[in-house]
């Protein structure tokens, strides 16, 4: 009896749920191409990220965890201070990966971002950056795919992994977009003081949320996040000036901080988005994944976990089932839409209530039955 042909997949994204989704298909001897319009794969790449115990989980199986934890940082627990820098608060973490991960991990987002193509290149997949898919025509087998430097070629599947602003989802007609919450949110990479070995957040004083997390033995990722402005009002070489203003006040570790803040290139500004695609998030044999069709504000830190978990379960149907069809994605996003809305909407409740200024409301109750959920497998 003959070999039945391997089977072929476009990627398209090299972030972190595109990449993590290369290696799980290459491993089970799919054939992967991935194209990234970038031509630069690490650019852009961001300053710091919070990976949660369900996020951590998957890279375990992506094969990257000892990279993580080797370079990242295990905070000891979160903190909740006061705008002078006296605790008020030490909330038992979750472990939403389960309680032999911990639950959570700090890190340079490059750095992550580093790991994961280690491994898609290890993974021997053909990988073409500055590159874009411009056009899709589809039949009963497979999608032809023609590309922006003129080549086209023939795939069984096609995955959008290519985030918020996805030109896939929009080139198959899906036209669910993001909308703004009315946050804003700074972010830059600082110097680790000597006594941040946690995460600690502030609620109140001149931003809703004024918060740092450990990202190496060196590094920390900080964040300050105020009611969203005009972006295009906002001077990009003004960017570490903003920093420094919004951080005046706050106690602590802000005043080392504080200090840090001297390159506005290294500073970025952003807003908080809603985004939720409720039906299908396939048309034929193109399916998108992660940031494409679900995105919110990272008051649970659970952006990257939701985009990680996609591919973690989309990879484990398509290794597991003879018939790529229609049912296969449907699957797939009825699996994956309760949980993916319940982080969602926990995430906008949270932002919410802090653009009320609501002090009756349970964060606590709303923080602990949302992460205790998601200990579950997805």
């Amino acid at each position: 009896m003959a070999d039945s042909p391997i089977r072929s997949v476009l990627v398209i994204g090299g972030g972190t749920s595109g990449n993590a989704l290369t290696i799980l298909l290459r491993r089970a001897g799919i054939a992967v191409d991935l194209v990234e319009a970038s031509p630069d794969w690490k650019a852009a790449a961001g300053s710091g990220i919070t990976l949660q115990g369900n996020a951590l989980r998957v890279l375990r199986e992506v094969g990257v965890l000892d990279g993580v934890e080797k370079d990242g940082y295990a905070a000891e627990g979160v903190a909740i201070l006061a705008p002078n820098g006296m605790v008020v608060g030490e909330p038992k973490e979750i472990h939403t990966g389960g309680d032999d991960l911990p639950a959570h991990i700090g890190m340079q987002r490059p750095r992550l971002q580093q790991l994961l193509i280690e491994q898609v290149h290890a993974s021997g997949a053909d990988v073409r950056l500055g590159t874009t898919a411009t056009a899709f025509a589809q039949d009963d087998e497979g999608v032809d795919v023609t590309f922006s430097d003129g080549t086209d070629r023939r795939y069984d599947l096609v995955v959008g992994a290519d985030g918020l602003s996805s030109a896939t989802r929009r080139m198959i007609g899906i036209t669910d977009a993001p909308e703004p919450t009315g946050m804003g949110i700074w972010r830059a990479p600082a110097p680790r003081p000597a006594g941040v070995t946690r995460t600690e957040m502030i609620y109140g004083g001149r931003c809703f949320i004024a918060g740092y997390c450990p990202t190496s033995e060196d590094t920390v990722y900080t964040y300050l996040v105020e009611p969203a402005r005009d972006r295009a009002s906002i001077d990009p070489a003004s960017y570490a000036e903003e920093m420094r203003a919004l951080s005046e006040g706050y106690g602590g570790a802000w005043e080392e901080l504080r200090a840090a803040f001297t390159d506005p290139k290294a500073v970025n500004y952003t807003w908080f988005d809603r985004h939720l695609v409720e039906g299908p998030w396939h048309r034929g044999k193109v399916v998108l994944v992660g940031d494409a069709v679900h995105a919110c504000p990272p008051t649970f830190a659970q952006g990257a976990a939701m985009s990680l978990e996609d591919v973690l379960v989309l990879a484990e149907l398509l290794t597991a089932r003879d018939a790529w069809d229609d049912q296969l994605l449907t699957d797939y996003h009825a699996r994956r839409l309760p949980r993916v809305r319940m982080v969602v909407d926990a995430s906008v409740q949270l932002a919410q209530w802090l653009l009320e200024g609501r002090r009756d409301a349970d964060v606590p109750g709303l923080m602990h039955r949302t992460l205790s959920a998601l200990k579950e497998l997805p």
